[in-house]
């Protein structure tokens, strides 16, 4: 068997709509490939799987051909449409489904598409049970279908995004209300853009909507956390309190303050833990992040006598590490927040919430409540690579010994493929910014010479 990946990437299966292995076949063979291995046939009761989906037109043909697999594999399938990533999680726990699925390709734009899989504890799939799966759907399985008797049957829950509305709502402290708060939403016309606007209005607040009008082409569009400088306008055209950007299936989350400067995930993350830390609400005294987090989140948590650990990028690797360790706030900067009191992956919305009850809590504007520390010059470049992996070459691991040697403890720098798209990631970080921006312009032109030869 092989543990060569496919397929998957750092966040489930993703790639542009209708080609390869974003197509009818690979998703209808998916279905059948997971519904296989997760279908206990000693076990004589109906499996469950539940199906859920963003704004995208391309979610119509993948959910259909998820469907179709997984029927065919004999696996019930509730379908429940448009819904956030963790409404999926939450609700495949809730219906004791076997396995929760969400069609998204997150913050990328409209014509690309993804699938991601939870299982019944509402936790994603580990690596070694991607890699079994990869396998499976490269083998001949036709003789493990199911028998016509056996065949699944798909229905619909029409009361999906009630039931996430009540369960994110439940996260928010119940002494408190967001009466006075004029809240600006951009639900980047992804799949929040009905379930949270109505969850912030439901708690008193004064709604301002933006990015919810999905047409199955505007996801992400301008718009939504890959896009604050829209919200931020806006927070000052309204002269609102408080900004939240959400993405494609809301995941992850932005602030923007009442001058519109856009809060990351690092300041969410410093945030929500000496909040919580404060009030002896925070076991452990650690949080988890990636290694791309800002040095100003670690000496800020340092200096609050909480530890941070990090992890490779992607939410995955931070819930896993956050289990074993007990930690319950995880967190990337891109703003995927995992508060595992309240769910088993990134929400977006229920950490909006933990911010806006610190906001009531101390009766304070934004701009001195959610500016908790002064990052380190930082910076990120993206260079496309075709072909092989440049980041083998020995050029590229000398260029980067070299750079490593000259910050010393005083900065990082890392250096990865992205997980979703042929890109290498280039980030540097150093106490000023000359020196980021020296190191970054010298690894990306060696970069981009071995891509060229």
């Amino acid at each position: 068997m092989s543990n060569q990946r496919v397929f998957f990437g750092t966040d489930g299966i993703r790639g542009t709509a209708n080609t390869n292995p974003m197509t009818v076949e690979v998703a209808q063979k998916l279905g059948q490939a997971v519904g296989l291995l997760f279908l206990n046939k000693a076990d004589k009761r109906r499996h469950q799987v539940l199906i859920g989906k963003d704004t995208r037109l391309s979610g119509y043909m993948i959910e259909s051909a998820l469907v179709a697999g997984f029927l065919s594999a004999g696996m019930d399938v509730v379908v429940v449409g448009p819904v956030p990533t963790p409404a999926i999680a939450m609700l495949t726990r809730s219906l004791r489904a076997d396995l929760g699925v969400m069609i998204s390709a997150s913050h990328n734009p409209y014509y690309d598409n993804g699938i991601k899989i939870f299982n019944r504890d509402g936790f994603k799939l580990s690596d070694a049970q991607e890699i079994e799966i990869e396998n499976l759907i490269q083998s001949d399985f036709s003789s493990q279908l199911a028998s016509p008797k056996h065949i699944g049957r798909a229905v619909r829950l029409d009361d999906a995004a009630g039931r996430y509305i009540e369960h994110a709502k439940a996260s928010f402290p119940r002494q408190y209300r967001l009466n006075g708060l004029k809240i600006v939403i951009d639900c980047a016309n992804g799949a929040a853009y009905k379930v949270a606007p109505t969850a912030l209005w439901e708690l008193g607040a004064e709604v301002i909507s933006l990015g919810c009008n999905p047409n199955g082409f505007n996801i992400n569009d301008k718009c939504g956390s890959t896009y604050p400088e829209a919200l931020g306008k806006a927070v000052i055209e309204h002269q609102a309190d408080i900004g939240i950007a959400l993405d494609g299936d809301a995941d992850r989350m932005l602030l923007v303050d009442e001058t519109g400067k856009v809060m990351d995930g690092d300041q969410i993350l410093a945030l929500i833990a000496s909040s919580w830390a404060a009030k002896g609400d925070l076991p452990n005294k650690c949080v988890v992040a990636t290694i791309m987090s800002n040095m100003g989140l670690e000496r800020f948590l340092n200096s609050k006598d909480i530890e941070l650990l990090r992890t490779r990028v992607g939410d995955r690797y931070v819930v896993e590490k956050m289990r074993e360790l007990g930690c319950i706030i995880g967190g990337e900067q891109s703003g995927h927040m995992i508060l595992s009191d309240f769910s088993t992956t990134g929400d977006g919305l229920i950490a909006a919430l933990q911010v806006l009850a610190v906001l009531v809590e101390k009766q304070e504007k934004a701009s001195k409540v959610c500016n908790m520390f002064a990052p380190f010059p930082q910076e990120l470049r993206n260079i496309r690579f075709e072909g092989n992996d440049p980041l083998t070459h020995e050029s590229v691991k000398k260029a980067l010994r070299q750079a490593e040697e000259q910050l010393g403890k005083d900065g990082r720098i890392v250096l990865r493929k992205s997980g979703t798209e042929p890109l290498i990631r280039v980030m540097a970080e150093a106490e000023d910014y000359s020196t980021v921006d020296q190191i970054l312009t010298q690894l990306c032109t060696i970069i981009k010479k071995v891509n060229e030869s």
